[in-house]
């Protein structure tokens, strides 16, 4: 029998109970804390809802311009629709994926820390190549130049640098593609011919870029080709065919079937026109800004404006507007303002789903004061919030309204391919390789 001085509770047991009881003291204070808060927050909702809206809290953006960017690029980040890095590791690195360290700071607008500190989500690697001489080409550009050798390098060395940043790049060929690598977080990685000089004259060549994983196809750069009349560059170019050639007419037909989208940046007004109104799927500019901001001739005037929007007489498209800042302001005007001025514009005449962000960076020499590198991805964002763009506007600014304008080019190719739509197989009537067809 225990004596009566003993314990009714051994020492370990009474320190047990004293430990639980800490533990349910502990709980109820905090508790008490959380239920004070959530009170003392409904209450300042009610009485000031303003409050909540300036920190996000709300499911609406918060007031902070700064604050509401980063908010709005978690959910729908950048896809720029043009990128001029595969120039840089060309004429960096000779293309020696191997030497490029892409996962450091590199010396023009781009590399991953940059990339992912500016939100972005996508963009178009340009396998960019330059327009050959006139003299190298001849006057019906039927001269060899290694355009297509120089193309097929350039599409090498954009796969080889998505495939060695497996944690970064994704390689993408389709709008589903693109929303799975944002998905994952990742960078999505599309490829762009900018201008059809870079076709050898060949609709053939297009098909086979468009195996190599090619989705977008600028129809000219600052030279005319085979297909169609470019605008040049600051100042217009005398046209040669007004528009496009009877070959360029086939090859937009092709690229509809494909599932190649039409790029009008770099094209003449004619040009531009001509393929609004003959193309059967939605047309983008990769990278064009607004002429009636900057009256140059890269930029697109208000009369190709009005051909796009979604009315009978209309085609959907989407303008991603250029940073060079010789397109967007005079000489040391260019800065984060004027590129905002030009997005506006285009929203005001074509329609605020009808545009997007075609950056260039990695192709041009002068950056606007405010937007140096693709780290600053945010800040026009920022500006566009001060400016009263709501976040469903920014949504498709950043991103949104080019992916409807290619799963509407996809859904196109599909269509006519179900329809039993043959290929193209116009040949450049000014070649004197293939003999000329007889009847037997």
């Amino acid at each position: 029998m225990s004596s009566e001085n003993e314990p009714l509770i051994s020492s370990t047991e009474n320190d047990t109970v004293q430990q639980d009881s800490r533990i349910l003291r502990n709980r109820v204070i905090v508790w008490s804390a959380l239920v004070l808060l959530v009170v003392v927050g409904v209450v300042v909702a009610l009485v000031d809802p303003s409050f909540t809206s300036h920190f996000g809290l709300s499911g609406k953006l918060p007031r902070d311009p700064e604050l509401a960017a980063q908010r709005l690029l978690n959910i729908a980040p950048v896809i720029d629709g043009h990128i001029d890095l595969p120039m840089v590791a060309r004429f960096g690195w000779r293309n020696n994926v191997s030497d490029i360290p892409l996962d450091t700071k590199m010396p023009m607008h781009v590399d991953i820390p940059r990339l992912r500190e500016g939100k972005v989500g996508g963009f178009f690697w340009s396998v960019y190549v330059g327009c050959a001489s006139p003299e190298d080409e001849g006057a019906d550009f039927l001269k060899a130049t290694w355009r297509v050798r120089d193309t097929l390098e350039q599409i090498d060395v954009a796969k080889g640098l998505i495939s060695k940043y497996p944690n970064d790049f994704a390689y993408a060929v389709s709008a589903s593609d693109i929303r799975s690598a944002i998905r994952d977080s990742k960078i999505a990685s599309i490829l762009g011919v900018e201008g059809a000089h870079q076709l050898g004259n060949s609709i053939a060549v297009l098909r086979q870029y468009y195996e190599l994983g090619v989705r977008y196809v600028t129809l000219t750069h600052t030279c005319h080709n085979a297909f169609a009349d470019s605008c040049g560059f600051l100042q217009p170019s005398a046209p040669r065919h007004y528009g496009l050639s009877p070959l360029g007419f086939k090859l937009v037909e092709e690229m509809n079937r494909l599932g190649m989208l039409v790029d009008l940046s770099h094209t003449s007004d004619m040009t531009a026109t001509q393929a609004i109104l003959h193309s059967k799927a939605p047309v983008i500019w990769s990278h064009s800004s607004a002429r009636a901001i900057h009256d140059v001739a890269r930029n697109v005037p208000d009369e190709v404006l009005s051909l796009v929007g979604f009315g009978e007489e209309q085609k959907d498209a989407v303008v991603m507007v250029n940073f060079n800042g010789p397109f967007v302001a005079n000489d040391g005007e260019a800065d984060i303002d004027a590129v905002a001025d030009h997005i506006e514009h285009i929203a005001k005449v074509a329609g605020v789903k009808h545009v997007g962000i075609g950056s260039d960076y990695d192709g041009i020499n002068v950056t606007p004061k405010g937007l140096e590198d693709v780290s600053k991805y945010p800040a026009l964002i920022a500006e566009l919030y001060r400016r009263g763009w709501s976040k469903m506007d920014l949504a498709g600014l950043t991103g949104g309204n080019f992916l409807r304008v290619f799963e509407a080019a996809e859904k196109v190719a599909k269509d006519l391919q179900a329809a039993g739509t043959l290929p193209k197989y116009d040949i450049y009537d000014k070649r004197e390789d293939l003999p000329i067809l007889r009847e037997l």
